[in-house]
């Protein structure tokens, strides 16, 4: 287990992409490490552990908050208990700070070896989540909303947009031009959605891992002062539409089951689920 350096962050992304494919449960895609990148290349570096076998990367651990670790797994060695145990030890041995006895969470959402060894030793689930997807294949309804993709015109009206709906939100001016010149967000889109009256009501950041695999939206959120318009659904809509767009073969998107209306949302613009999914709590 290593931690890379910024340069490394490139074939550490094209990795992770192709880990993606659909049918998947949902796990780390690129457009989560492009997202985080808004804080900048180094910070990013430095919140990504990578598991290597003879050089080549097996897995991507990404501390994205503070006592959460979220895994992406080489499908290749998702079976393997040899790297599952490896990287078990290393929750504990090398991460005993981060990830603190009864607190630590490790999202291993893809990987049936790490499951099966993280159950063994004793890690419970913690609360539960709801992945949904969207068929890309067949045409996407159109959206209500004129659709914008932000450039350097229209980023005042993301950023808004993302502060509105998301209290507190960690996006401004400066960040989304770190994240826009990264390396993940060259298969990706910012789209900024406005009511007939012109208002930025809106927005969603979508990413593509390549053609022909599943999409993600990172984020997605509507301003407070606009909700319960229909403005989410509308939404929903038009990143679906732009990743189909992008060649992507599904939208997928996760939210916690305990965020009713957000689930709503998504189903209302024909997301499906195959059901909860939890993370693992370390005992």
């Amino acid at each position: 287990m290593t931690t890379p350096s910024v340069a490394q962050l490139p074939s550490i992304i094209e990795s992770v992409a192709s880990w993606q494919y659909e049918g998947s449960p949902i796990q780390v895609h690129p457009g989560d490490l492009g997202w985080y990148e808004r804080f900048g290349a180094e910070s990013l570096a430095g919140a990504l552990r990578v598991w290597s076998r003879d050089g080549d990367t097996v897995a991507v651990g990404f501390l994205d908050e503070s006592e959460l670790i979220r895994m992406a797994i080489a499908p290749s060695i998702h079976d393997d208990d040899g790297i599952a145990s490896d990287i078990a030890d290393d929750f504990v041995d090398s991460f005993g700070e981060l990830l603190p006895a009864g607190s630590g969470i490790v999202e291993a959402r893809f990987g049936d070896a790490l499951q099966r060894t993280l159950t063994d030793r004793g890690w419970t689930a913690d609360d539960p989540w709801i992945p949904l997807y969207r068929d890309l294949t067949p045409p996407v309804p159109s959206s209500p909303l004129q659709v914008e993709v932000v450039g350097p015109e229209l980023i005042e009206d993301r950023v808004m947009v993302e502060a509105s709906a998301f209290p507190g939100s960690s996006l401004s001016f400066d960040r989304w031009h770190r994240m826009a010149g990264g390396h993940a967000y060259r298969d990706a889109k910012c789209l900024v959605g406005y009511d007939e009256d012109g208002a930025a009501v809106a927005a969603a950041t979508v990413w593509a891992a390549g053609r022909d695999r599943p999409g993600v939206i990172e984020p997605f959120g509507v301003h407070a002062d606009h909700r319960g318009r229909g403005h989410g659904v509308a939404m929903a809509l038009a990143a679906a539409e732009a990743m189909r767009q992008m060649g992507c073969s599904s939208a997928t998107v996760a939210t916690p089951s305990s965020n009713a209306a957000a689930v709503a949302t998504y189903r209302a613009a024909g997301f499906a689920t195959p059901g909860e999914v939890t993370d693992f709590c370390r005992p």
